[in-house]
């Protein structure tokens, strides 16, 4: 088990991240994602809590599944070719991404076939 920070303010701050984990001051919380969202924070002094978790794998569970709990009126789907997030919100995308699959998965067949044969 050794510590690790993450989190562009702890990272950008030595005196912060010393001050996270070798100061009694601060509160230390286990990480919950909707905790977090609604805590405030100063601006102009260091935090008064920090959200601590078992690894970074763990926090990205968490962070998944609250993500899933929030409402929102599309779907988003991450696209490897172009490197960016895809909304999808209307019928055209959601064809455009049919058509993504369907080739996809004739490609994948057509290696099958072959490492068949």
């Amino acid at each position: 088990g050794t510590m690790k920070a993450y989190g562009a303010g702890l990272l950008s701050s030595f005196g912060e991240l010393k001050y996270s984990i070798e100061e009694d001051t601060p509160d230390r919380r286990p990480f919950e994602p909707a905790k977090t969202s609604e805590q405030s924070y100063p601006i102009t002094e260091y935090q008064p809590v920090y959200f601590y978790t078992e690894s970074f794998e763990d926090a990205i569970e968490k962070m998944r599944a609250y993500a899933a709990t929030i409402p929102r009126p599309f779907t988003a789907r991450y696209n490897p070719y172009t490197e960016s997030i895809d909304f999808l919100d209307n019928v055209d995308k959601l064809k455009f991404m049919a058509a993504d699959i369907k080739s996809d998965v004739t490609r994948l067949c057509h290696a099958l076939e072959k490492l068949d044969n």
